[in-house]
């Protein structure tokens, strides 16, 4: 898949109420309905080979980085090789690979005890073509008023 500004417009949006998070959804995913408990949704490339989920929910532990730090050793513990991370006390990017597949994930705190946070699974060979998704996900992965 590759995303030109010349579709660029063509991104759609989606805005979870129970944890007031929003992020803009590339072209040709497809959402296969909000979660039962309301916390997010999971959109799919149309060939299948690209998996966005985006979800909210509560910390687990008190402070946000501890909480992402723990999510990112969960991955790792998972197998994916965790080759970059980035944070702030407010956010937390990494990314990994296994398998000929990369995992993309950025977090942000919301209210207090809240976050969301959205997770781009993808085949390694597409690295190039999906910097720009990457991108544009991490910039419109939102928090809305507390």
């Amino acid at each position: 898949m590759f995303i030109s500004p010349a579709i660029a417009a063509d991104w759609g949006n989606y805005a979870n109420t129970r944890y007031g998070y929003e992020i803009s959804v590339p072209p040709g995913f497809s959402g296969g309905g909000e979660s039962d408990s309301g916390d997010g949704q999971v959109f799919r490339s149309k060939d299948g080979s690209q998996t966005l989920t985006v979800w909210g929910g509560y910390l687990l532990d008190e402070e946000f980085s501890a909480d992402m730090q723990q999510r990112k050793q969960g991955d790792a513990d998972q197998g994916w090789a965790i080759s970059y991370e980035a944070s702030s006390p407010q956010w937390i990017s990494y990314s990994g690979s296994r398998g000929g597949h990369v995992l993309y994930a950025r977090g942000i705190a919301r209210c207090g005890d809240q976050y969301a946070m959205f997770r781009l699974e993808y085949a390694q060979q597409d690295v190039v073509k999906l910097n720009r998704v990457v991108e544009k996900l991490v910039q419109t992965l939102k928090a809305g008023r507390c």
